[in-house]
């Protein structure tokens, strides 16, 4: 477990007590308020139990610039995202380590589009941050802490707009959702209630007590899959601790996986001329999503890896809908935020569309296997990698935007240095296992050259 403060364009994240204490987290917001437009600022949490402690000091920092609060308590990440559009906030800051295990937490920033901050405001704040900037106030400019009343209200009608009610009322689906004791439990049971389902919900309690490895991977989740079958589910919905990801459990108990969340949600989305358009997708996921959509005859785009990034390109391609394959769809009639309601309430709508149980619709998805690997490597030696690779491989179709995609017609490798580790990431994806470990081999081979 490493202890070092692991800072990106849109956050940091840290061991709490060790890298990550009330003094660095003050400083990083001090940091964010320098950078902001004038305006309140959003702040919420996840569950965990840190998180308390860091809310009243980033408060209190925040306040100390002269900035407003608008407080809400325990919120998912997608919700801070609806609510700053809705306040009219500068911006936001979620705290919360995503799946990280629970000595762990951080800092996710927003800004005043209810977006994931983009990777240039993100290079500003993480350099005034280093810099020590931190624009604090006399005694008589202190800002002021307001409670967000309903702070689920909003972005629970958002969701509901983009599904047949009715329809998915009339079903009453029995349901399991497993919210882990994280932030999803609190709006998760509003909206299958809402949708009128039968609820297990396992993890209520936002607390962060996890009754598992907080990543919601099949490893994690074999005695979830277990119950999805003793409740007799027609689907099991596990949430990581910020609920902006979702993992499938389909009705037999089967581990569907976060890929799969995001390939049905788009398999929806093509079913409706309101968002059968222009999809974008990261460049690690899976190709399921690209293959809907040329069946479909719409474009499907590839970002960098990265929330922000993804955003971004859907915006500058008007792109109807997208999202990254760790479960994280993303409805620009919701927000530009991966959403693990929307996948929800998506995939029942799609259920329901198609009559379908949800084991026949992951089966009838076009099937493509991935494999991931990682080698030892300094960054130093990564730009020579990566003209070794493309020299390797003059057949293929080459994207050099986040390290080195290269893709053909019926596979595709993609290899990235880790921005906090000497490793070199391989991912690959193919129509046989064999297939997309065979890629990945041939390009650690190069690496160990």
């Amino acid at each position: 477990m490493s202890a070092k403060l692991i800072i990106s364009v849109s956050g940091l994240r840290g061991i709490v007590g060790q890298s990550l204490t009330p003094q660095v987290a003050s400083n990083y917001v001090a940091a964010f308020a320098s950078v902001l437009e004038p305006g309140p600022i959003v702040v919420a949490r996840d569950g965990r139990s840190s998180g308390p402690v860091l809310k009243d000091c980033i408060t209190a920092a925040l306040r100390a610039c002269g900035r407003d609060c608008l407080d809400t308590e325990v919120a998912a990440t997608p919700t801070v995202g609806v609510l700053v559009k809705q306040l009219g906030a500068a911006g936001a800051v979620q705290i919360s380590a995503s799946h990280n295990p629970p000595p762990y937490n951080g800092i996710k920033l927003f800004g005043p589009d209810g977006r994931v901050l983009d990777a240039a405001t993100g290079v500003k704040i993480k350099q005034a941050y280093l810099d020590g900037v931190a624009p604090w106030v006399g005694f008589d400019q202190l800002g002021q802490v307001t409670q967000v009343d309903q702070p689920h209200h909003s972005h629970l009608q958002a969701v509901l707009k983009t599904v047949d009610v009715d329809a998915i009322s009339k079903a009453t689906f029995s349901v399991l959702i497993d919210s882990n004791h994280g932030a999803g439990s609190l709006l998760g049971q509003q909206l299958l209630s809402a949708l009128k389902c039968q609820i297990t919900l396992l993890g209520a309690t936002p607390d962060g007590q996890f009754d598992h490895v907080p990543e919601p991977t099949a490893e994690n989740l074999k005695g979830v899959c277990q119950q999805v079958i003793d409740s007799g589910a027609a689907v099991g919905f596990c949430q990581d601790p910020d609920a902006d990801r979702l993992a499938l459990i389909d009705e037999q108990g089967r581990y569907i996986g976060e890929e799969y969340t995001l390939a049905l949600c788009v398999q929806r989305a093509l079913l409706e001329p309101e968002t059968k358009g222009t999809i974008v997708i990261n460049g690690a996921t899976s190709g399921m999503s690209e293959r809907l959509a040329a069946a479909a005859g719409v474009k499907a785009l590839r970002s960098p890896v990265g929330e922000a990034n993804v955003a971004d390109q859907m915006i500058a391609s008007q792109a109807t809908y997208g999202g990254e394959g760790n479960g994280g769809p993303i409805d620009p009639r919701v927000g530009y935020v991966r959403d693990s309601f929307v996948g929800m309430a998506q995939v029942l709508d799609l259920m329901v569309r198609t009559g379908k149980p949800l084991s026949q619709l992951a089966d009838e998805l076009p099937r493509l296997e991935i494999c991931k690997q990682q080698a030892t490597l300094d960054s130093d030696g990564l730009p020579d990698l990566l003209n070794r690779l493309e020299d390797a491989f003059p057949d293929a179709e080459v994207d050099r935007r986040d390290g080195l995609r290269l893709a053909w017609p019926d596979r595709w490798l993609l290899v990235r240095g880790s921005n906090t580790e000497p490793i070199v990431r391989f991912i690959a994806e193919a129509e046989s296992q064999a297939l997309a470990a065979e890629l990945c081999q041939q390009a650690q081979q190069l690496a160990q050259a």
